[in-house]
């Protein structure tokens, strides 16, 4: 236990520490969801991992990229998860679903992190939160078109449904404590764009409407539906 009262994964296990990427993540994202994202030091974290501070940085070189990682591994693991899971014949509107509850898990579960999964990617301004990786946008688009969806509606599909998500979630974090803009969130923004889109055709191809800025209609068209819906329920 360290003079913050952090006691180590391997002292509750009883075992010395393997060090290893996942293993450092693991234990960042507990540390967090139990004492806050500005609790998080390096050094708490190596004693919480059994190891001094320096021992970390062959596998994780800032602070920036502790806390990439830490997005990184929650939204890989909701990929992981999901795709497992997935089956053509439930159609697109269960794949939405499910996504939405799994994303809806992760900002429940671990309230202190999701703040973080919904900051801008700093792979591309178009890799939009919460959904921001380049394999979570290339599975949604790439089900929406095996759907049916030309790319406009797709691209449109995917603007909305992220936005959703975004203001929904984070109405849900913040009402349990979580802070929505700590400074502590400061990701590492040197893993540009790149030949990061090599694997992802979809992406590739779409990339040109994906970079394109609708923000004021689709804000009207949501201020719209929620006025209609409102409507709606007034009548019944």
């Amino acid at each position: 236990m360290d003079d913050s009262g952090v006691l180590s994964s391997a002292s509750r296990h009883g075992q010395p520490p393997s060090l290893t990427r996942e293993f450092i993540l693991d234990s960042a994202i507990e540390f967090i969801d139990q004492h806050g994202l500005s609790k998080l030091t390096m050094r708490r974290l190596g004693a919480a991992c059994g190891v001094e501070a320096m021992a970390l940085y062959r596998y994780v070189h800032s602070r920036g990229d502790l806390l990439s990682g830490v997005v990184d591994h929650v939204v890989d693991r909701l990929y992981a998860d999901q795709l497992a899971a997935r089956r053509q014949e439930d159609g697109w509107q269960d794949y939405l679903i499910r996504l939405g509850h799994g994303v809806r898990q992760i900002a429940l579960q671990h309230p202190e992190v999701f703040p973080l999964v919904a900051t801008q990617a700093p792979e591309a301004p178009w890799v939009r939160p919460p959904l921001r990786s380049l394999r979570w946008m290339e599975s949604f688009l790439d089900t929406l078109l095996s759907y049916g969806f030309d790319d406009a509606a797709a691209v449109a599909a995917y603007r909305a449904y992220t936005t959703f998500l975004l203001g929904q979630l984070l109405l849900e974090v913040s009402a349990r404590g979580a802070r929505l803009s700590p400074e502590e969130a400061t990701l590492d923004d040197t893993h540009r764009l790149g030949a990061g889109l090599v694997g992802y055709p979809q992406l590739q191809r779409l990339q040109g409407l994906l970079s394109e800025d609708h923000s004021d209609a689709e804000f009207e068209e949501a201020l719209e539906a929620l006025l209609d819906r409102l409507e709606m329920s007034s009548r019944s």
